[in-house]
């Protein structure tokens, strides 16, 4: 086969690259600005984006509210704190704790937050992750929370791929780019090592070592709300979907969980466990089913973690999955969608059972955990739908309090579209389900333009929200707008997604193009009026969409797309996305990725759908 002569393409900072990216830019930006109605759609756009009442998210600690804001004057943002009786009114005062912008220009760097890990129970040591201009490397440094300052001599690790782990005030765990050997095929860490306060990097001990084969490594400390450890160790990364996990103490103890399964957490003394998969415990006389959760005693799990018996918390019905699971101080909040609606119960365990309390927020929305605290019963949960604005709802199971604390501005005019969820038949027969958002004055003869939104990939459930930005530039011209729940996707749980991967992740290409038929079918739009858009994973989906029926499409829009997949091992963190899709390495897996890949099904001469295809800073 002749050698590719876009190789240089792949060189994402090459001179050359970066050229032909911009003269591409510049095409792209004069044909959008030559639109009468581009400069309207910009601003109103940048008002939503900006507004200042969009709700401040609040992160729940021991000293208060946490939120971390940005804005046309916070461009970088500031860390800040207030308390929840300020919180609860229009104009909440805030305590700056770090400006981010005066640090940025203190230091000369684009610095850019990319995480804050505090050490429980005290929470007033910090470790910040500080990006120079959005990379994924880091530095990482210690800072006082409660002195607002940067700690003299404390932690201080120079740039890299890494993650760092509180143990107590004088001994973190780290995983990061040791040198030469120390990385994954994916570009990961896959070394843990215990680092001590005022050590060098170079004095760190290992304290684990995974395969280069895995995608990585990382460790972890398992901790109850009062903050006290209860085991450490290190989560080894065999594929995206399998983990592997290993205790520290004089002799490592693999556990005997099934690969793919994730330790949650401890919640009212037991260890959490969600299961990916069918099984059945080594010293266990009944299997526990895919997509369930499960717990262990914590103190017969810590006497012998290998033969302690667990106990069923969650088991999702046919057409049901958890979407959250999320500790209090005292109690557990698991969030499950049903048909792909949301609701949220309260577990408790009590005389050797698990008991759930339904929590009484509004039907036919989406409901997240946004806050939780690890001190009392307290929660803050999202609840929105495609035409609902967010509201952010405040709940303290202990007293039954529930109140709503702070809404999104409406943002377009519900009361001009009705939103519907339908089903397409698959080719084998599985029903799809999709949601359609169009106008009430739509006529049903395939005129109304439609733009189709999918993912289907990794166990990522699409689910309604608000559709705000897409509402006022889309909806309100007269548009619909469809949202379809894919196989490959996490709405039905674990085995919605591995039904099609690897081998069979046609069949999440299959179920779009059904739902793009299903909408011509129904005479909601027409090919000439269809357009398709998606990200990621979701970009590959509208590639294949439009390399394999062109004819259903007329427009498609790209974002951060993976096209070729008979060398995305190659790309960045590709090797990672293997489980997902497959190794081109393995001939007959290279088989199943050249059938559907979008780059190599391109022919010369055939008419495409319109795309625009484009890349943020992150990418």
């Amino acid at each position: 086969m002749a050698e590719d002569p876009f190789l240089w393409l792949e060189e994402i900072e090459g001179p050359r690259a970066l050229a032909w990216a911009r003269t591409e830019n510049d095409k792209t930006l004069s044909a959008l600005q030559s639109d009468a109605r581009y400069q309207r759609f910009y601003g109103e756009a940048l008002h939503i984006l900006q507004a200042k009442d969009r709700i401040p998210y609040v992160s729940m600690g021991r000293r208060g509210l946490d939120n971390f804001w940005q804005d046309e004057k916070q461009v970088r943002g500031v860390l800040r704190r207030t308390t929840l009786a300020s919180y609860r009114s229009q104009t909440p005062r805030w305590e700056t704790i770090l400006d981010v912008d005066a640090l940025a220009d203190a230091d000369k760097k684009n610095w850019v937050l990319k995480g804050v890990s505090c050490l429980p129970p005290e929470e007033r040591l910090c470790l910040l992750n500080l990006s120079d201009g959005g990379k994924d490397a880091v530095f990482v440094r210690e800072f006082d929370a409660l002195a607002k300052t940067f700690v003299t001599n404390g932690f201080a690790l120079s740039e890299g791929k890494q993650q760092v782990t509180w143990v107590n005030s004088d001994t973190v765990l780290v995983t990061r780019d040791w040198g030469e050997g120390t990385t994954t095929q994916a570009g990961y860490p896959f070394v843990v090592k215990e680092l001590k306060r005022a050590q060098s990097l170079a004095e760190a001990h290992e304290v684990f070592r995974g395969e280069p084969t895995d995608v990585e490594a990382t460790p972890f400390v398992l901790r109850d709300s009062e903050g006290t450890i209860h085991a450490t160790g290190a989560d080894r990364r065999i594929s995206s979907f399998e983990h592997e996990y290993v205790l520290f103490g004089s002799k490592p103890i693999k556990l005997n969980l099934p690969k793919k399964s994730t330790i949650g957490g401890i919640a009212s003394g037991r260890l959490l466990v969600t299961l990916n998969e069918d099984w059945m415990p080594p010293s266990g006389d009944r299997p526990f089913s895919a997509g369930s959760i499960i717990s262990y005693d914590l103190t017969e799990w810590k006497q012998d973690p290998l033969r302690a018996m667990p106990t069923l918390v969650f088991k999702p019905g046919p057409r049901q999955a958890f979407s959250g699971v999320t500790a209090t101080g005292n109690l557990l909040i698991l969030t499950i969608l049903d048909n792909v609606q949301s609701r949220a119960f309260v577990y408790k365990y009590h005389q050797g059972a698990w008991q759930a309390t339904p929590i009484p927020l509004p039907h036919n929305a989406s409901v997240g955990v946004a806050a939780a605290s690890g001190q009392t019963d307290e929660a803050m949960f999202t609840v929105s739908s495609f035409f609902s604005p967010t509201m952010l709802w405040y709940s303290d199971a202990v007293t039954g309090r529930l109140e709503t604390l702070k809404t999104t501005p409406p943002r377009l005019d519900p009361s001009r579209h009705v939103v519907e969820q339908f089903e397409a038949i698959s080719r084998d027969g599985t029903r799809i389900p999709y949601f359609l958002l169009r106008p009430k004055s739509a006529r049903f003869d395939g005129s109304t333009p439609t733009l189709l939104y999918g993912y289907g990939g990794f166990q990522i459930s699409l689910i309604p929200a608000y559709a705000g930005l897409t509402g006022r530039l889309w909806l309100e011209q007269g548009n619909a707008y469809v949202v379809a729940n894919l196989r490959g996707g996490g709405e039905f749980g674990p085995l919605w997604h591995q039904t099609a991967q690897g081998a069979t992740k046609q069949r999440t290409w299959d179920d779009f193009i059904v739902v793009a038929e299903d909408l011509i079918r129904r005479k909601i739009t027409s090919p000439r009026r269809l357009g398709v858009v998606g990200g990621s994973q979701g970009g590959l989906l509208v590639g294949t969409a439009i390399t394999q029926r062109p004819d259903l499409f007329n427009a498609a829009i790209l974002q951060v797309p993976l096209f070729d997949m008979v060398r995305f091992t190659k790309l960045g963190a590709g090797a990672s996305w293997i489980s997902e899709y497959g190794d081109p390495s393995i001939p007959d897996q290279r088989k199943w990725l050249e059938a559907y890949s979008p780059y190599q099904r391109l022919a010369p001469g055939k008419t495409y759908p319109a795309p625009k295809i484009y890349f943020n800073d992150d990418a």
